[in-house]
């Protein structure tokens, strides 16, 4: 098999996307994409980032390809958990403080800075809505997020969320109460949750 075909197995498995990161892991040298491209199989879509000529972008999946630090969180955790109708069109992700890479120059970015001891608290892998594995906080911790920057969410997304969340069969308010606990906020979880159940 040549590597060609190895890209392009990759591609295939990967929902037609691939990403340079991906292509080295496999030992495949990075040259393959850039004769792929300028050939017609390929179309770069942003740096280090490549789809088969009929894709459609992936904006999730893009953003989050740019950073391993990076995780989809607030307004945009809340879309992806059904918690808002919403279809975003700025993206929240947050980082750790200190960041400084390329998504501080998305136009369509907003970026939420968290010290490293919780930037990992309650992360999962969801699929996009294109069909990409991409790092999403769960649902406790965008609620507690939620409710710790309750100034920089729109207020009717905020109120429908928590009111969805109350009333949902799948909230698990000790892993809420845990969450709220290491980031400072459980008196203030408590009194939303008082009121909501």
């Amino acid at each position: 098999m040549t590597s060609y075909d190895k890209i392009l197995k990759m591609i295939e498995s990967n929902n037609g996307y691939i990403t340079t990161k991906e292509i080295v892991s496999k030992k495949i040298d990075r040259k393959f994409l850039s004769n792929m491209v300028k050939k017609g199989m390929l179309v770069r879509i942003s740096r280090g980032y490549y789809g088969l000529p009929s894709y459609i972008e992936d904006e999730y999946y893009k953003l989050l390809s740019k950073s391993k630090k990076a995780r989809f969180s607030m307004a945009t955790a809340l879309y992806l958990h059904n918690l808002s109708d919403r279809t975003p069109l700025v993206y929240n992700i947050t980082v750790p403080f200190g960041y400084s890479g390329s998504l501080q120059k998305e136009k369509n970015v907003v970026l939420n800075f968290v010290k490293k001891e919780i930037l990992d608290l309650g992360i999962i892998e969801m699929t996009s809505p294109f069909g990409m594995k991409i790092k999403v906080y769960d649902i406790e911790r965008t609620i507690c997020d939620i409710i710790k920057n309750k100034n920089k969410i729109d207020a009717e997304i905020f109120s429908k969320a928590l009111k969805e969340y109350a009333r949902s069969k799948n909230k698990n308010l000790t892993k809420l109460t845990k969450y709220a606990k290491t980031m400072n906020i459980e008196n203030k979880v408590r009194e939303y949750m008082e009121v909501l159940l």
